[in-house]
């Protein structure tokens, strides 16, 4: 097990800066997810601290020890690809036993390495089959088990349930998980889906335009988010962000006229805003900060509807989670002041008094 860190790391394909100064520790043991949209560094940072890629400047450290000058294959770590990468002449266990062939180690320590890593993963009954004769799921089981008998000190994974029917993905995300639990080796994981980033990581980190927007725990980001971007990235159905301007301290009032009362901090009168409130959180009914709408979509989704509303001055719709299905054409929700985050002009979330 290691501990992964970077510093001042920036990364540059001729004059486009993919990575801009990238400051991150990641402890022992632990398991981090890069999330964010397309393009916003997160495999390149990865294959940066695999060696993949080198650094334009910056620093990282694995275990302690400078790696900027060490190739992939004396770094301690083992990665995982999209692709599987597998060779396709070679059985299963040929493929999970290739590396350490490679490196000349005797024929019965890769026999029981293999061996090893088949039961830890459940796939002993594949061990002479082809690639061709896998499932996707199988390939990647053998794909991480060539990775576990080289004893990593850090396993890199690079959206490794991409290829995956939904059903499977939820599959493997508890593989991971209990994986991860067995092991107790630390894990990076880049994913652009945010379900597998909530569920699987211990901290996540949110990428955007090649800078670190927030490193926190699920809940973390989930509840207090630091900015507009992380508040409107994390979350499914994503929080209704609503443009506003502060009316007087510990209100706002939206574009169609509306008054919210909501915790506005030290912001002044007149002040442009973002008010965010979770889907979820919204209530049917009320007497105050009510807001009135058509009912235009109503998603049933069996345990929850997510009810699309056309409120009067709001651009987009205000999307409500509600375990009933609403009757009529219209619906007035609440939106209660507990639960609702602000954010200023730059995008920079409002802390609550107090």
């Amino acid at each position: 097990m290691a501990t992964v860190r970077l510093t001042g790391a920036t990364k540059a394909f001729g004059p486009v800066e993919v990575l801009k100064g990238i400051d991150l520790a990641i402890a022992d043991g632990e398991f981090v997810v890069f999330v964010g949209p397309s393009g916003c560094g997160k495999s390149t940072l990865l294959r940066s601290i695999a060696g993949l890629e080198t650094l334009t400047s910056g620093s990282i450290e694995i275990d302690g020890r400078a790696v900027d000058d060490v190739p992939p294959s004396a770094r301690g770590i083992a990665m995982v690809f999209q692709s599987y990468a597998l060779y396709p002449h070679m059985s299963v266990r040929e493929n999970m036993g290739f590396a350490l062939k490679l490196a000349g180690r005797p024929r019965a320590e890769i026999a029981d390495a293999v061996a090893a890593a088949a039961r830890t993963l459940d796939i002993a009954h594949l061990l002479d089959r082809r690639p061709r004769e896998l499932s996707g799921g199988q390939r990647q089981r053998v794909a991480i088990g060539r990775a576990i008998v080289r004893q990593p000190k850090v396993f890199l994974f690079d959206e490794p349930l991409s290829n995956l029917d939904a059903a499977l993905r939820v599959r493997m995300r508890y593989e991971f998980a209990s994986l991860h639990r067995t092991l107790g080796t630390t894990m990076i994981y880049v994913t652009h889906d945010q379900v597998e980033a909530m569920t699987l990581a211990d901290r996540i980190v949110v990428l955007n335009g090649g800078r670190v927007e927030q490193v926190g725990t699920p809940e973390q980001l989930y509840t207090v988010p630091d900015t507009l971007f992380v508040a409107g990235f994390i979350g499914a159905p994503t929080m209704n962000l609503l443009p506003a301007t502060l009316a007087a301290r510990g209100s706002v009032k939206l574009a169609g006229g509306q008054i919210i009362d909501a915790d506005t901090g030290a912001l002044a009168a007149g002040a442009a805003v973002t008010l965010g409130v979770r889907p979820e959180h919204l209530r049917v009914g009320g007497s105050a900060n009510t807001l009135t709408g058509l009912i235009r979509m109503v998603e049933s989704l069996g345990s929850a509807h997510h009810v699309h509303l056309a409120v009067e001055g709001l651009a987009d719709p205000l999307v409500a989670s509600l375990t009933e299905r609403p009757a009529g054409e219209t619906l007035t929700v609440s939106l209660p002041r507990e639960t609702l985050l602000l954010f200023d002009d730059a995008g920079r979330a409002v802390r609550r008094e107090g």
